[in-house]
């Protein structure tokens, strides 16, 4: 086994502060000079609606405990709405539930809101913030929604230890968990996501956080973003999602110590990128995918310090990608450790380890002597010929198989690492990264 804790643990083993600059709200220290207003069944105030519109800007509403239906609340003032012993806003399947409008400072903890309606012509939501800014969306509830959050040309807001579950329909009949389009210093932490359409899906977002959640068993993606720029995925976990995780032409993106896992399907990938240019992907896992890593018209991707572990194929990476750097990554247990469409290479392979690499080290160096090529023969009959995958585990392939470890010459240099790891990395993390979550 090789150790490389020194160099890997800065690498990959502590994750640096955030940057400042999302909005800080404490919940806990709402001033006690705030005007309050609380609704419940046998309050004066029985309908959040009427305490809405007679709270002034920056007022705190509490509601008790109890079922709420009352169509769409539209909000355009500074609130808090602060939920007591499990309040629920039911849209009952016809409305939207709670719409923000051009508010700069709006809180909302301890709702369940359920139901809201499903819309063919427009997206629907349970908690819809428009054109608003110094939002904090916390412990809350969200069931059965076409959307659950929605943020349109919104910043500055935290999401955080929500749990948010859909109905689980098709494409069609179900919306995002949290849905964000034109926003920047987004934070979004903790947060249990599934069985929507998308977990997060990201269009035109940039300078955002996106740590410790879980997003799991979604229709299509566990999280989907495009057009995007700046932004930090740390600590999540993607799981059993129909199609697992598409990062499409975005930029300057970070993808850290997540875990891509169980998506399988004829047309599922653990990460897909798709035009993405100076991206870090570090210390992640992706296990148990129909494609661990797939690569497409992507520039400048730095991958190190990941293992990829039992899935399909471990690597996919196109003839249109170049200046890829693929260091210090552990590839065990693979189907099919890596392929290409391409005839050569422009990317870069080295120090990793393959389970597959059959050759030698004579000076004890920790390094193979001679180079890896984890491109076979029968990969590149699948990869040419996709039927030919039925082919797998027959005589055909064990011969195709024994014929290059007879004449390695044979093994195409498509991909190639010419000093592969003779152990597989051991990481160390000596410090906690909790600072992330530092609010």
């Amino acid at each position: 086994m090789i150790n490389l804790a020194l160099f890997l643990t800065v690498l990959v083993g502590q994750t640096p502060a955030p940057e400042k600059g999302v909005i800080e709200i404490d919940l806990q220290k709402t001033p006690s000079a705030s005007p309050t207003l609380t609704v419940c069944g046998t309050c004066p105030r029985r309908s959040l609606r009427e305490a809405i519109e007679e709270a002034p800007p920056g007022a705190v509403i509490y509601v008790l405990g109890g079922v709420y239906r009352e169509s769409t609340l539209v909000i355009r003032k500074p609130l808090t709405l602060i939920g007591e012993d499990g309040p629920v806003l039911d849209g009952e399947g016809k409305f939207e539930i709670l719409v923000v409008d051009s508010v700069d400072g709006f809180q909302i903890r301890g709702f369940t809101l359920k139901n809201a309606g499903i819309s063919f012509t427009e997206d629907q939501a349970a908690l819809k913030l428009k054109n608003s800014q110094n939002c904090f969306v916390e412990d809350n509830t969200f069931l059965d929604n076409f959307f659950a959050i929605y943020l349109e040309n919104t910043h500055s807001c935290v999401i955080r230890n929500n749990r948010v579950r859909g109905p689980g329909r098709t494409e069609s009949f179900s919306g995002n968990a949290i849905h964000v389009w034109n926003g920047y210093n987004i934070w979004i932490e903790g947060n249990h996501l599934s069985y929507h359409r998308d977990g997060i899906y990201f269009e035109f977002v940039r300078d955002s956080k996106i740590y410790n959640n879980v997003s799991e068993n979604h229709v299509r993606y566990g999280m989907h973003f495009m057009f995007s720029e700046g932004n930090d995925f740390a600590r999540n976990v993607f799981r059993d999602c129909g199609a697992g995780v598409a990062v499409m032409y975005s930029k300057h993106t970070k993808l850290r110590q997540n875990r891509f896992e169980f998506n399988w399907g004829g047309a599922s990938y653990g990460l897909l990128l798709k035009e993405i240019d100076d991206t870090d992907i570090e210390g992640n896992v992706f296990y148990k995918n129909t494609v661990g890593l797939y690569v497409e018209g992507s520039n400048r991707v730095f991958v190190r310090g990941n293992t990829l572990e039992k899935n399909g194929w471990a690597i996919r990476v196109l003839g249109n990608s170049m200046a890829l750097s693929f260091m210090y990554n552990n590839i065990v247990g693979n189907t099919f450790e890596a392929s290409s469409n391409a005839g050569r290479s422009f990317n870069t392979y080295l120090h990793n380890y393959w389970d597959g690499y059959v050759g030698y080290d004579l000076n004890r160096d920790g390094y193979g002597d001679v180079p890896h090529r984890p491109v076979r023969l029968f990969t590149q009959l699948v990869e040419q010929y996709p039927p030919a995958v039925i082919l797998l585990h027959s005589p055909l392939e064990f011969l195709i198989t024994y014929a290059e470890r007879l004449l390695p010459v044979l093994s195409p240099s498509v991909i190639e690492d010419d000093r592969p790891l003779m152990g597989r990395i051991v990481w160390s993390k000596s410090k906690d990264s909790s600072n992330d979550t530092d609010r």
